[in-house]
């Protein structure tokens, strides 16, 4: 099982990366806040892998740091919880802060969570929380960074908004009014999170 991965990052997109070993070029699929600390095209990176095999496929699936990867396996765990919602969930909230919703048995925020409903918020308390007390002690965090302008920031985000589940229209509107409102050009990563406070409610 391939559990790391240190090469020369070619192509990157809010939903995946392709990272080139000696010639072989890896399609990594990571979440939003991996995708934030990401370096430019062309540039070495190394990321954190899950193997997820299948009968038909497998599948990477990659993290900035080994904590955050921990919790993605600790999500999957759940049953009813895929890889993809997984990835789903740790765009839409940090690994820190999802922890620890799970240790203070947090449903509003779980819910607030794209693709997650009520039972699968009490199924993640009532599976995990002996698993995230333990990474609470650890102090599980994670940080995100990102600078991008422009269109970019905005095309990143509809894409990155619509692939987490909300409907398009809604974005649209979201991150215009953002954008328009905005002093200046926000960065993705504070264009998302307000979108995100937005879209929750």
């Amino acid at each position: 099982m391939i559990a790391r991965i240190s090469g020369i990052l070619i192509q990157k997109s809010v939903t995946h990366c392709v990272v080139d070993v000696h010639g072989t070029g890896y399609r990594i699929i990571v979440p939003l806040s991996t995708f934030y600390e990401l370096p430019k095209e062309d540039q070495p990176v190394v990321l954190h892998v899950h193997t997820h095999v299948r009968e038909d496929a497998i599948s990477l699936y990659g993290f900035h740091t080994r904590e955050e990867r921990e919790v993605f396996q600790m999500m999957i765990s759940v049953s009813g919880i895929g890889p993809k919602l997984a990835v789903n969930i740790l765009s839409g909230i940090a690994a820190g802060e999802l922890v620890r919703a799970v240790t203070e048995e947090d449903l509003k925020r779980l819910t607030g969570i794209p693709g997650v409903g009520k039972k699968t918020a009490e199924r993640m308390i009532l599976e995990l929380k002996d698993k995230a007390a333990k990474l609470v002690r650890d102090d599980v965090t994670v940080c995100t960074v990102a600078v991008k302008t422009g269109d970019q920031v905005k095309e990143d985000a509809l894409s990155a908004l619509v692939n987490l589940g909300y409907k398009g229209s809604a974005v649209k509107d979201v991150v215009d009014r953002i954008m328009r409102e905005a002093p200046e050009t926000p960065s993705l990563d504070q264009l998302l999170k307000q979108a995100l406070r937005t879209l929750a409610g």
